[in-house]
């Protein structure tokens, strides 16, 4: 940290913890980054928890003269959330919500997803206005500071047209509450000047007839370039004025602590059609006519976007047959109920009856085929970053022509990537709103390369402002990258006048600066951001933080995209030798901060959108650290059966100290074991599992006439792990499961020599890649036999085991994860009594990834009266044995599990490793759903054996 910011750093650790201040090489590097193709590195990261902690930084900032930044989920495009200064980040504590009775309001915090506020508002039929493609990553405090709108939302449905209030705080740290007349009252005491320039300024624009003009026609279509000037026009209130300020204001203004939407609906029947045209200007002559027609959104791809897309599901053969000119729009109609969507289809197709398409318009109602559409569209940005060379970034670009002269424009944009050689760009947009997007693959690694980019910038700006008059930010906000050329876009009069606002608001300059505005006409090619080849497993990266909300060790030490950041920086420090102090440090630190606690779940691959695992690169990373460990590791592999029958006498005698010397002693000391052993020997806790009874050959079925054989697979998991000694249930999974299939009238087969099989998962999380494949080896070998070459089904009741199997193992073989075999081939079987209860239930990262949470949730909702699907909870962090060795990360990411579950009577999942850590951060037992399955189903009469 610069000495500089020493004062400042002294002055705040008064009120943060140090726990929650970071200055240190590797976590301050990590944060230097957003979405967009900028770095800038921190001296200081805040992780602020309350509104409180907000205005007390704020006024350390003035004192101190420290400018700071605001972030949310870092998922902006355009440079607005990264600083070479203070970058205060939304910890725990911004995540809370509240709907109105009525559902017409939703007051969110700015930690709030905007998919979660959507997943709130379902049940009533509502959602909010802003639909950005990040709306599953990014939160409440950027879309509204960026007022990110998307494909459906338009110009009528953004954060500035459905803001009802909101909480903010002001570059002085004063705290005004819009919707409270008490808060206003105090505030026009205490801010009467402000208020009153605000007015003027208000007054002025108004008498100024041609400014007013200019403002009503650059708003006639989306507009993010520079200030919402517009509600200096809309609105006569200050307060009015101030609160819509905010909106799109980047964090240069101040911070919205919270916000309030009206709520838009969210029509219960929509319908979806690809429709193709052979030529871009037809194309967009149906966009025109379309704006007068009953649709939600239309999008335009154009030929080379179909091309890069061509094989996804649900495009037609016929693709690669269109002609270079073609284009294709996307097109969704919406309505309250069935007879109103066929009236809406029915005006669209009759509308489009006057243009020549490519091949006959159908619409579709079926959600899986739309939904087809929908990733179609979405996999257009990902498909030029599969292709991209490693060492180049993606670039998005978001700008907005006036509809009717939409066709010139798309062919004067292809003319200027043929001129330049973007040749791979492609076009992509919300068409019904002029609003289009180009995608093109960029090079920061030499003077021609940023000259080139600077060109683009330079026709682009010159195509868009002075040949169309259009936006050069439509959505993505104006950040550092289009700073430069606001008052281009805008004109003297119009630029001043956001100068203004911002020397009012921000009299010190201290809020994000440099952002929105800035008079160097250079600094969007300033700070750009490397992009060096680190591994193939994630050189495709694009840093847009689509993961960060699935991880969990995002509140512990770092997300995968921060883990691919630091390890391209390990990356090239190794290669060039640059600065060895510093590879050392990183290096040291990356040890625990990026491998250790990483879970390897995976489940970051199922949001990126060019599917990166970034637990692929902590496995290789293992690998690479347990070289020395192969002997050992094969040894064990060969000896599996001692190793379990050694890990279930190890519980018991844990179990009998427990008894004699009680919980709180063998935690205490077993924790202390585990640091000195540096994570080698498990943090004993009360919820610890007692040993699982061993599988017994007498076990073993005996019917004459099976109706059906299945062999079960009991994972080495279950076959270790019982239930917990405070849980009244003793059987063992393999028991329940046992008798569940017999009474569904199966024949069930346990494979022979089952105490020396496995998966391989316990070493292959490891990076332990020969001994899992012995053992993956060994067991397909074992199943080849015993199902005669994949005849006989296989039932597996533990879901990261199920997931490695039909990874790995033979095709041929019919795997079942126990969640797919019983909603398949049980249910239908028993005769269940749904128990009068709440049943928390935990999807799995590997029930996620196979696509069975919804098979799951049909389990529980036939064995209990209501469950609950904690908000929030992604992976629990157990991560096959980290739970033991790192029992910090398990309690991190299930650190909000308590509360959500508190009105619970116990929780069922479908892995026992994963319920060991559920039930002691519950505080209610969890256990595999079979059991409670098992205890609320009898046969069917003509299913008993």
């Amino acid at each position: 940290m610069n000495t500089h910011f020493q004062p400042f750093f002294d002055d705040i650790s008064s009120f943060i913890p140090l726990s929650r201040l970071i200055t240190d090489p590797l976590r301050t590097l990590a944060y230097g980054t957003d979405a967009s193709f900028y770095r800038l590195v921190p001296q200081i990261v805040v992780q602020a928890t309350s509104e409180t902690e907000i205005q007390q930084l704020l006024k350390a900032a003035n004192k101190h003269r420290i400018s700071v930044t605001f972030r949310a989920a870092g998922t902006s495009l355009s440079g607005q959330a990264i600083t070479d200064s203070v970058l205060i980040v939304l910890a725990d504590g911004w995540d809370g919500y509240k709907i109105s009775q009525d559902a017409m309001q939703i007051s969110l915090q700015p930690g709030v997803i905007g998919g979660n506020a959507n997943k709130y508002l379902l049940p009533f039929q509502r959602k909010i206005g802003p639909d950005p493609a990040s709306i599953n990553a990014a939160k409440i405090g950027g879309i509204a500071a960026n007022n990110a709108s998307g494909m459906c939302c338009g110009t009528a449905q953004n954060s500035y047209q459905t803001l009802k209030s909101m909480r903010l705080i002001l570059a002085d740290g004063s705290l005004l509450d819009t919707a409270c007349p008490d808060s206003i009252q105090a505030f026009k005491q205490s801010h009467a000047t402000l208020l009153n320039e605000l007015s003027l300024l208000a007054e002025q624009t108004l008498a100024n007839q041609a400014l007013t003009e200019r403002i009503k026609h650059k708003y006639r279509l989306k507009n993010t370039t520079g200030y919402a000037i517009n509600s200096l026009i809309d609105f006569t209130d200050p307060i009015d004025i101030l609160q819509h300020l905010m909106i799109g204001s980047e964090g240069t203004l101040g911070f919205i602590s919270e916000i309030t939407y009206n709520t838009v609906e969210e029509h219960p029947h929509k319908a979806s059609a690809l429709i193709f045209f052979n030529s871009v200007r037809v194309t967009c002559e149906a966009v025109a006519a379309l704006k007068h027609t009953p649709v939600a959104a239309v999008e335009l791809i154009d030929r080379a976007g179909l091309t890069s897309v061509m094989h996804k599901p649900g495009m037609p053969d016929f693709i690669s047959d269109l002609n270079p000119n073609a284009a294709a729009l996307l097109v969704e109609t919406r309505a309250s109920n069935e007879h109103q969507l066929n009236q809406a289809i029915n005006e669209i197709i009759a509308t489009l009856s006057q243009f020549e398409t490519a091949s006959q318009v159908e619409f579709y109602t079926d959600p899986s085929r739309c939904a087809e559409f929908w990733a179609i569209r979405k996999g257009l940005f990902p498909a030029v970053g599969a292709v991209r060379l490693t060492g180049t970034t993606v670039i998005i670009e978001d700008v907005a022509f006036p509809v009717e002269r939409l066709a010139d424009a798309v062919e004067d944009l292809h003319s200027i990537f043929k001129q330049l050689n973007y040749h791979e760009a492609l076009i992509f947009g919300h068409a019904l709103e002029g609003n289009l997007h180009f995608v093109f693959t960029q090079s920061f690694d030499s003077k021609d390369e940023v000259k080139r980019y600077e060109q683009l910038m330079e026709d682009v700006a010159r195509l868009v402002v002075d040949k169309y008059d259009g936006s050069l930010k439509a959505e993505h906000g104006t950040g550092r990258n289009m700073a430069p050329f606001v008052e281009r876009e805008w004109g003297k009069d119009a630029y001043q006048l956001m100068w203004s606002l911002k020397k009012r608001l921000d009299p010190n300059n201290l809020l994000n600066p440099g952002v929105l505005l800035n008079e160097d006409p250079q600094v969007h090619l300033a700070n750009l951001k490397p992009m060096p080849a680190a591994h193939p497993l994630i050189d495709k990266c694009i840093e847009c933080g689509f993961c960060e909300p699935s991880c969990p060790s995002r509140a512990l030490t770092l997300t995968p995209r921060q883990r691919i950041v630091i390890w391209r920086e390990i990356s090239e420090l190794r290669r060039t030798g640059s600065n060895p102090e510093r590879l050392k440090r990183l290096e040291a630190d990356y040890q625990y901060q990026g491998e250790e606690t990483c879970a390897a779940c995976g489940l970051c691959a199922n949001t990126c959108p060019v599917s990166i695992n970034t637990g692929n690169l902590t496995r290789a990373i293992r690998a690479e650290n347990h070289i020395t460990w192969t002997k050992k590791a094969n040894w064990l592999a060969q000896n599996f059966s001692t190793l379990l029958a050694s890990g279930r006498i190890l519980l018991t005698v844990a179990h009998q100290t427990q008894r004699v010397l009680g919980a709180n002693f063998l935690r205490k000391t077993s924790s202390g074991i585990t640091r000195l052993s540096q994570g080698k020997v498990p943090t004993w806790s009360p919820s610890m599992p007692r040993a699982a009874n061993r599988i017994q050959a007498r076990e073993l079925p005996s019917q004459t006439n099976p109706s059906s054989k299945v062999i079960y697979f009991a994972s080495c998991a279950s076959r270790t792990f019982g239930t917990s000694s405070q849980d009244t249930e003793t059987r063992s999974l393999h028991e329940v499961t046992l008798n569940l299939l017999t009474k569904a009238g199966f024949e069930v087969i346990f494979p022979p020599k089952i105490e020396q099989l496995c998966c391989g998962m316990p070493f292959e999380s490891k990076g332990l890649f020969e001994a899992a494949k012995l053992k993956s080896d060994e067991l397909n070998t074992t199943l080849l036999e015993l199902t005669q070459d994949g005849t006989v089904p296989i039932f597996s009741d533990t879901s990261p085991c199920s997931l490695r199997m039909k990874d790995n193992l033979d095709p041929r073989l019919q795997i079942f994860d126990s969640v797919e075999f019983i909603d398949r081939f049980v249910l239908n079987k028993l005769d269940i009594e749904a128990k009068e209860m709440q049943l928390a239930v935990h999807v799995t990262c590997s029930t996620v990834k196979m696509g069975l949470a919804d098979a799951l949730i049909r389990i529980s909702r036939r064995c209990a009266s209501h469950i609950v699907l904690p908000d929030q909870i992604t992976c629990c962090g157990f991560a096959g044995d980290k739970g033991f060795t790192h029992p910090e990360l398990n309690a991190s990411s299930l650190r909000t599990l308590k509360t959500a579950v508190q009105t619970c009577d116990m929780g069922a999942s479908t892995s026992r490793t994963c319920e060991i850590g559920l039930t002691q951060h519950s505080g209610i037992e969890y256990r595999s759903i079979l059991y409670l399955l098992d205890q609320q189903s009898k046969a069917i009469e003509q299913n008993r054996p």
